[in-house]
């Protein structure tokens, strides 16, 4: 199985496997990431921007992103499934709300 590096600004790049969900990955590997719906794409916490080449886009998380009007403006981790190495910011660190990430993320 491959496997990818994850860059996320401010932590440590770590390597995970390929079709690890990013939001767990990201987690399991000390970057608290916010989740409050547990990777359903309906909170929209779980915000990364990515620099360079994104993954397609799903129709799930393509909806949600525009019925909240912030289509293009970041992507949900939850939704994404590792299959490139990653360089990305978590833009809503569960620490920097005062919150718990969420409930546990399905992986």
């Amino acid at each position: 199985m491959n496997t990818f590096k994850i860059c996320a600004m401010g932590f440590e790049p770590f390597e995970v496997a390929e079709g690890s969900k990013l939001a767990l990955a990201l987690e399991q590997n000390g970057v608290d990431v916010s989740h409050r719906c547990g990777g359903q794409a309906k909170c929209t916490t779980c915000r990364v921007s990515i620099k360079g080449e994104e993954p397609a886009m799903g129709d799930t998380e393509r909806l949600s992103l525009e019925e909240d009007g912030v289509l293009g403006q970041f992507r949900l981790s939850c939704q994404i499934r590792v299959d490139r190495d990653y360089d990305l910011e978590v833009l809503m660190r569960a620490s920097e709300q005062g919150w718990d990430p969420g409930i546990e993320l399905e992986p």
